[in-house]
């Protein structure tokens, strides 16, 4: 059974129905994931922006700290990541979302905390399509916002691109990074997303997401991608040097080379 003091299963069923067919790609918002005390105790739980704890991503084209240490989780941020990979929860996202067989990434390989401090910002990209460690094909992505305090005029949005052959198109929708507001969405349909514009919040402010990814069987015809493919941002095309930096970063055994620069 689905713990019902974390998860608030009701509107996770109701975001579920407005996920196929939807443009740019498959994908949905699922508003109160958690219940509310759950997503407040979550939040408390988050490290400090300058604790140790955090892996920096410090580059032109991402500005992110990220946290994927299960023994560096408090209790209940643990007991969330155990929940949500999960058989009983896997089902129901399997269900949910029409796709079979899905599996969990114990290791939360690019998942887990993200934090983002003013200034921060993550260049429109598609995520790595082939797990590094066990060849699966990267699926679903969930993302769940827990800043309570933020503001839309302080950036932030989630943008969703439509796809132009192999770069991001017209920027189709963006989503405010609300508290308690989960996005989930299907990574394998040209799934250009990311938050290009740098973040206008105070100093003292942070945009805070938990984010966990599921994996797939990988079709016998699959980009091998391995690690995230960015795309400049209009001021930063035609440059060599962040040419150089988005084909580094695309590679498996150059991506740990550059994530701070």
């Amino acid at each position: 059974m689905i713990n019902t003091t974390i998860l608030n299963f009701e509107a996770i069923k109701r975001g579920a129905t407005s996920f196929k067919g939807n443009r740019p790609f498959d994908h949905c918002l699922i508003d109160s994931f958690f219940t509310d005390e759950f997503a407040r105790r979550l939040e408390s739980e988050f490290p400090n922006f300058d604790d140790k704890v955090w892996h920096e991503y410090n580059n032109a084209i991402e500005v992110k700290k990220t946290l994927n240490n299960w023994n560096v989780f408090k209790p209940a941020t643990y007991q969330t990541f155990t929940l949500l990979n999960s058989p009983e929860f896997l089902s129901i996202l399997s269900d949910l979302f029409g796709v079979h067989p899905l599996f969990a990434d114990g290791g939360l390989n690019g998942g887990g905390l993200h934090i983002h401090k003013r200034g921060g910002k993550l260049n429109t990209h598609l995520d790595y399509s082939i797990h590094p460690k066990t060849g699966d094909q990267r699926k679903l992505n969930l993302l769940i916002y827990l800043n309570s305090n933020w503001k839309p005029e302080w950036r932030g949005q989630l943008g969703l691109w439509e796809a132009d052959n192999k770069r991001p198109g017209k920027l189709a929708k963006e989503y405010d990074a609300i508290f308690n507001r989960a996005i989930v969405f299907d990574t394998t349909q040209k799934s250009w997303h990311g938050l290009p514009e740098p973040l206008r919040c105070p100093e003292n402010e942070y945009r805070k997401s938990l984010a966990v990814y599921y994996l797939t069987t990988a079709p016998a015809e699959v980009d091998q991608r391995g690690k995230a493919l960015f795309y400049p941002t209009k001021e930063q095309e035609g440059d060599a040097a962040i040419l150089d930096l988005i084909e580094r970063r695309s590679g498996v055994d150059t991506a740990h080379n550059v994530y701070r620069r």
